[in-house]
């Protein structure tokens, strides 16, 4: 009896990890193809133990399953093996930039029904960052970290109550700053044009599109994506791309988004420093994005602690000392 149990469990996880990894070659925007997607790292695990399960269980046709499962994992570990440390980094640190050439990012999505709002405030009292991005803001949480706003002298506010509200602070200068929708689906997105201390342009984005879950295919998710990288590849100024994308980092949708808006990554090399689900750590996954153009250096990139969010807040130190300007 326990023998037919182990076979059954193990054809669920050979059927798991045929349809996760055949679907998401289907460009399709349908949610529930494009949620397999998210978990290729948990697919290349289940790929493994069903090889196990196959080779050391009654199985017909045993050695072509094994080799397909094994296949599948070979698959899903190419896409996601840019994302570890055994793979090249896009971009290499800064070292010697001067504490006055640099600054420091930060963005979370606070989860509007999260009631530690004042762990969040802690947070962002302790990091001090120049640029402050968070979303899924409401009046509640506007009115939480208000006085953390007082300290900026560029604050935008965009409150709303459906999950997609959002604040953007600064104390660079901001020549210009607006909300602005880049798609028809009442998700508003940040765009600024900020200077830096060494009087350097450069443009920040804050996106968070909606996630491909019931009622929503991704196909407006996609645009808004597509259209940020758009904006970036027509831009002078290098470009500092930040939020919850509510897409993985390895996603046909981001490579496109990289490819457009001709940007790099801090996690190529460096690890998948997933940031969703926070409480979930065993199936969390890279959602919340850090891009950068060229002429933009890396001081520093990771996550910070969770604070009661479903999502892990990212920071980063950005300079523009000693990086050739981008043309």
């Amino acid at each position: 009896m326990m023998s037919v149990l182990l076979i059954a469990l193990v054809w669920v996880i050979i059927l798991i990890v045929w349809i996760g990894t055949l679907l998401p070659l289907v460009r399709s925007v349908r949610w529930w193809v494009r949620a397999w997607e998210f978990p290729r790292l948990h697919i290349v695990v289940l790929a493994l133990i069903g090889v196990v399960g196959v080779l050391f269980l009654s199985f017909p046709f045993k050695e072509l399953l094994a080799l397909s499962l094994a296949a599948c994992a070979l698959y899903q570990g190419f896409q996601i093996f840019p994302y570890t440390r055994f793979a090249r980094a896009e971009i290499s640190i800064t070292r010697d930039a001067p504490d006055d050439s640099r600054i420091k990012l930060l963005s979370a999505n606070v989860l509007m029904e999260n009631s530690r709002k004042s762990d969040l405030v802690d947070i962002i009292d302790r990091e001090d960052p120049d640029i402050l991005f968070l979303m899924e803001t409401d009046q509640g949480w506007l009115d939480a970290v208000q006085g953390c706003l007082n300290r900026y002298p560029t604050v935008l506010t965009y409150p709303l109550d459906n999950h997609y509200g959002l604040i953007f602070a600064t104390r660079l200068q901001a020549p210009t700053a607006e909300v602005t929708f880049l798609s028809e689906d009442n998700t508003p997105s940040l765009r600024a044009e900020l200077i830096g201390p060494d009087g350097t342009g450069f443009n920040f984005l804050g996106l968070h599109p909606r996630p491909p879950v019931p009622g929503n295919d991704t196909k407006l998710r996609d645009y808004q994506i597509k259209m940020a990288a758009k904006m970036t590849g027509h831009a002078n100024w290098p470009t500092v791309c930040m939020g919850d994308f509510n897409d993985v980092a390895w996603s046909w949708t981001s490579r496109r988004f990289k490819r457009y808006g001709d940007f790099l990554e801090p996690r190529v090399g460096r690890g998948m420093f997933p940031t969703f689900h926070a409480q979930y750590p065993l199936v969390s996954v890279p959602i919340d994005q850090l891009y950068l153009t060229s002429g933009v250096g890396l001081v520093s990139f990771g996550r910070l602690e969770e604070f009661g969010s479903d999502h892990y807040p990212i920071s980063a130190v950005i300079t523009f000392h000693g990086i050739p300007k981008a043309i």
